[in-house]
């Protein structure tokens, strides 16, 4: 693999974990949220992931049995998980028998998301920096 593939294969996981941090962001902003432009609660996303393959990651692929290459977001989808409801009758989105919708984001499970996120994102620096390094030995050795 060249250095400018491997760059390309972690710029592509930067930018998927970027993203997947920023939806995540959002899904804790809103765990709160009761009312929605659309009407209800606040239902969480969640990102998309699909596998892009290179001319070599095809070959690596077929060689080895595993899938190579660079990954890209396909889509953020709403989670259809249903709405917890909370006994308070005294809540301007409360119904009749005094229960509240509350959005489907569970704090804890997104906090571990987001650790995960954030741990892929490390990981994918450290991947350009030792290319980076391994360039540079290389440059070295030409000289």
């Amino acid at each position: 693999m060249d250095f400018f593939g491997s760059m390309d294969i972690s710029a592509s996981g930067l930018e998927a974990q970027r993203i997947r941090m920023n939806v995540i962001a959002g899904n804790l902003a809103n765990a709160g949220a009761t009312r929605t432009e659309k009407g209800g609660p606040y239902r969480r996303k969640d990102v998309v992931f699909e596998s892009s393959s290179t001319e070599f990651s095809k070959a690596l692929e077929t060689a080895s049995g595993k899938q190579q290459g660079s990954v890209k977001v396909v889509d953020i989808v709403e989670d259809n998980t249903p709405f917890r409801k909370v006994y308070d009758p005294g809540h301007p989105d409360a119904d009749k028998e005094g229960y509240v919708s509350m959005p489907n984001v569970s704090v804890p499970n997104e906090m571990v998301n987001l650790i995960s996120a954030t741990r892929s994102y490390q990981a994918n620096i450290t991947a350009v920096n030792a290319a980076k390094s391994m360039a540079a030995k290389a440059l070295e050795i030409g000289r």
